[in-house]
């Protein structure tokens, strides 16, 4: 062999030696973190063994003698499998991100937007109000979690703090205490708020429009007459029971404090620096991280329906909660069971929880099942404040702001110590990304008052400290409609319709929540909670809350059947006031009337009926807006060809579908022709379920002003002028994105789920770790309002400036419960049970969800052992 082919064959063997050390020695770094989930392992604080069964998909069901004990077990399981994510949470819920991740904007801007919220401060403040079993069961749990921490480093314990520890400093994790459980509350009621987003929107848009009467047009009233309701008002009226309350309803169908006159100016939204101090409110607002889910297709579809309407005799309930989706799922699916169940430990439930937090959020027990979906209420106001020298205006006297400070430790970089202020009405949030209280604020040259300058400030339920944590055990424990009840009493926050089912035949609903009483205030824009208030006078100021009596319920409907999917709850007027600002029901109606056609038709609903409608992919924007689409003329051929694609299409937006395609590209240029001019650049048209009612009632006036594009002159365009260019541009983009032949379009290829690791899924991740982290992309159908809510942003644009179909959030989970037989009970999550990158079970449930199938869901003792594929011990240790 000659020299170079010697040094070469050993330059390649040396490089084969190094790729193959590299490997190996990456596969260990990867593996080091998976847990033992067989054998028998040692634990601190146990006071009898746990068995931890897990079956194919790493789901575990855990058995022990007491509740102390079974919570010991899911604190150390969640740990497990899941500690980084609970780590990273508690880190947000505190505002203390930057401490984890380092000198990163993003993380910098979170912690100044969270400290100012005070999250973790109204937790501490909850502690005291909670039960002493609540109390005792997070002790446990958080004790679980340390059990496992002991004596474990970092890289032992996940992935992630192996790839931090190359940027910043990664130290031990902190134990971890009960209070950190309750503080994820906070972070689960912020993003499924009410009417958050369009208060803001209503104010921004008046900045262009300048007048109310416009801006409501674009917020369309709940369409009741087409989209019923969750409740008849019949029904609702029959079992609220004489507690209702007896004062009057105010214009706006609420109940509360009397009406006075507002000031002469009231609310100066044509002010500059009202209108820059709400904008700089939204951009501090916007800074928080998304832990659940937030903005368009946030939301859910739930239905039950009674025996007389199954195959089984008795109810079935289905759910599936329509949230950010990410790497790992959201959700940590688990079985936790009392080996005797009794008063002492009660506890014999399954379903989906939350890393960081003990208990069940949704799933069913041995009497009851039940599903949650995000009611809507209207929990959040914002006040602009007249501010003046650290006093703030209230009824014609200056009262001090509290004003705090708060520092931000920064992992790698110099502590940042911010101003918070505080009204009567909550924390000042507007420009909350400045140095100081001074910079939050914006200067005014006619509010009448020498000096003033304006801040926004937040009233939100959740800062009020309530007992949410005592409401989740009490579900857990639920066995009928009373025991639902006073469970929803202590759900204060994030306000969900709870429906549920029992074994022994009953359907029912419930609505929670801590609601707001807004006063009836003469002024120029609605004093009901659409719009923001002028915080320096009290009429505007919330008048007290519900009363958990007056809020919505029926048990066993005589129709059989109950859907929530965040339509209204009652007929406008009917009830207390939960908000003018509903999901407007094209979700409901679709789900209802597939449940009615199969009834009517002498079906007797299974499982597998109801996995079917939460598969259905059948567009009410196509069926609203195709017949007009059609009868547009088109003189070019070209053009005239993506239109030929609606002429036979069924309205269903599968992933194959060419015609689903063409459709949703003119739906996005619809919206944007339409309406991206009467609108700032910061809430531009989603195209959400809303700008389908916008566009429904405008169909019928095809001169409207809302048609009209103002960003070309001297030209005033109609309906089918807007329409006609929406069908020529959706051709063009198409041709580009997916080319000229029509045939070859698919909406899959446009409307895809590309999930990301919170830390290290992002563009500043190097693309190796990226890739390993993130699962591989899927192709969807489904989109924004249809049942399978796989939603995009209609206003979202890629990087060369075509329209981003991408979904934004979708069903985290689906869960279909049979209350006749519940081990015949199915579910699935988006990725997997674990939170390890690279462990089998970290996205194994990813295919079979995004083609709609889900896995036998075992409950008792003897199904789960049959499922069981690894078995654990936990016993005591002998300290």
């Amino acid at each position: 062999m000659s020299a170079p082919r010697k040094v070469l064959l050993a330059v390649v063997t040396l490089l084969v030696v190094v790729l193959v050390a590299t490997t190996v020695a990456a596969v260990v770094v990867v593996r080091k973190p998976f847990p033992a989930t067989s054998g028998e392992v040692t634990m601190r604080g146990l006071d009898g063994a746990v068995t931890v069964e897990r079956d194919a998909r790493g789901v575990p069901y855990l058995t022990a003698t007491t509740s102390e004990d079974l919570f010991r077990a899911q604190g150390y399981v969640h740990a497990q499998d899941r500690f980084f994510e609970m780590d990273y949470r508690r880190h947000v819920t505190a505002g203390r991100l930057a401490e984890l991740v380092g000198d990163n904007p993003d993380a910098i801007a979170a912690d100044r937007v969270v400290r100012t919220f005070g999250w973790r401060r109204v937790a501490e403040q909850e502690w005291d109000l909670l039960e002493q079993s609540t109390r005792d069961n997070l002790t446990a749990y958080a004790e679980g979690v340390n059990a496992y921490l002991a004596e474990r480093s970092p890289a032992e314990i996940a992935l992630e703090y192996t790839v931090l520890g190359t940027q910043v400093d990664v130290a031990d994790p902190e134990p971890w205490q009960p209070v950190d459980s309750v503080a994820w509350l906070k972070a689960m009621a912020w993003d499924l708020r009410g009417n958050f987003d369009e208060e803001l929107e209503r104010a921004a848009a008046f900045g262009t429009l300048r007048d109310v009467t416009a801006v409501e047009a674009l917020f369309p009233a709940y369409p009741d007459d087409a989209n019923a309701p969750i409740l008849a008002a019949d029904e609702a009226t029959a079992t609220r029971g004489e507690r209702r309350a007896a004062a009057p309803k105010d214009a706006e169908g609420g109940t509360g404090g009397a009406s006075r006159a507002a000031p002469e100016d009231g609310l100066p939204l044509e002010d500059a620096g009202v209108r820059a101090a709400l904008d700089a409110a939204a951009d501090a607002l916007a800074a928080v991280p998304q832990q659940v889910g937030r903005g368009e297709g946030t939301g859910s579809n739930s239905w039950v329906v009674a025996g007389e309407h199954t195959a089984s005799g008795k109810p079935l309930l289905a759910n599936d909660p329509h949230l950010s989706l990410a790497a790992p799922s959201i959700w940590a699916q688990i079985g936790l069971r009392c080996a005797q169940v009794s008063d002492a430990c009660p506890y014999d439930v399954a379903g989906f929880s939350f890393s960081g937090l003990p208990g069940v959020i949704i799933g069913h027990n041995a009497n009851l099942a039940w599903g949650l979906t995000n009611l809507g209420a209207d929990v959040t106001d914002f006040f602009v404040e007249a501010v003046r020298a650290h006093t703030y205006l209230r009824d014609g006297s200056w009262e001090p702001l509290d004003i705090r400070q708060e520092t931000i430790k920064v992992n790698g970089g110099d502590d940042i110590v911010i101003d918070v202020a505080e009204t009567v009405h909550g924390p000042v949030i507007s420009g909350e990304l400045g140095e100081s209280l001074a910079a939050l604020l914006s200067p005014t040259a006619d509010a009448g008052l020498s000096g003033v300058t304006y801040g926004v400030a937040l009233s939100w339920t959740a800062l009020t400290p309530g007992r949410t944590a005592d409401a989740i055990f009490a579900l857990n424990r639920a066995a009928d409609a009373d025991d639902v009840a006073q469970a929803a009493a202590l759900f204060a926050v994030p306000s969900q319709n709870i429906i549920f089912a029992t074994t022994d035949g009953h359907i029912g609903y419930q609505a929670p929540g801590r609601i707001p009483l807004r006063g009836n205030v003469t002024g120029p824009v609605p004093s009901d909670g659409t719009w923001p208030r002028p915080g320096w006078d009290s009429a505007y100021d919330w008048q007290g809350y519900v009363d958990p009596a007056d809020m919505p319920a029926v048990l066993d409907p005589e129709s059989g059947v109950i859907v929530a999917a965040n339509q209204a709850v009652l007929p406008a007027g009917e009830g207390p006031y939960l908000t003018a600002d509903w999901d407007y029901g094209y979700r409901s109606h679709r789900i209802s009337t597939l449940l009615d056609t199969a009834i009517t038709g002498g079906t007797k609903l299974s499982g597998e009926t109801m996995s079917a409608i939460q598969s259905d992919v059948w567009s009410p924007f196509a069926a609203a807006l195709v017949p007009t689409l059609l009868g547009i003329s088109l003189d070019d051929d070209f053009a005239a060809q993506g239109q030929e694609l609606l002429r036979s299409w069924d309205y269903n937006t599968d992933p194959s579908s060419a015609a689903a395609a063409y459709f949703n590209a003119v739906w996005a240029h619809i919206v944007d022709g339409a309406f991206a001019d009467d609108l700032p650049d910061s809430v531009q048209p989603s195209g959400s379920s809303r700008w389908l009612a916008v566009v429904t009632e405008l169909l019928d006036d095809p001169e409207a002003r809302l048609w009209d594009d103002r960003t070309t002159v001297d030209v005033v365009e109609t309906r089918d002028e807007i329409l006609r260019q929406a069908l020529v541009d959706a051709r063009l983009e198409l041709t580009t994105a997916l080319g000229r032949d029509t045939d070859d379009w698919q909406w899959g290829r446009l409307h895809q789920l590309s999930l990301e690791h919170p830390v290290l899924g992002g563009e500043s991740i190097p693309w190796p770790v990226r890739a390993f982290v993130n699962p591989a992309t899927q192709q969807l159908g489904g989109g924004s309002s249809i049942v399978d809510a796989t939603a995009w942003d209609a206003s979202a644009r890629t990087a060369t400036g075509r329209t981003d179909f991408s979904v934004t959030s979708g069903p985290s989970m689906r869960m279909v419960v049979d209350l006749g037989v519940l081990d015949a009970s199915t579910w699935v999550v988006v990725t997997g049970t674990s939170g390890h990158p690279g462990h089998r079970n970290y996205a194994d449930q990813f295919e079979a969800w995004s083609v709609g199938e889900t896995f036998a869901w075992p409950f008792s003792a003897d199904a789960v052992t049959r499922a069981a594929g690894e078995t654990l011990r936990l016993v005591p240790s002998a300290e």
